[in-house]
């Protein structure tokens, strides 16, 4: 998608991710996520994901 943050960036590994069940919930979370400093979101993914590792073949397909 040209123009896209993704795009942009030449991102290529999906590193972190949350499933919600409701899209509004999602859509909150992500607003919420934005406003967050950076240290606290890399803190986040290594929670998560502490090696930093492409999780884009976990994403649950319903």
């Amino acid at each position: 998608m040209p123009g896209s943050h993704t795009a942009k960036y030449n991102i290529k590994t999906l590193v972190y991710f949350e499933c919600h069940d409701v899209a509004l919930d999602a859509i909150h979370r992500e607003h919420r996520l934005k406003r967050w400093k950076r240290a606290w979101k890399d803190r986040l993914i290594e929670e998560f994901n502490p090696a930093w590792e492409d999780m884009s073949h976990f994403i649950p397909f319903d």
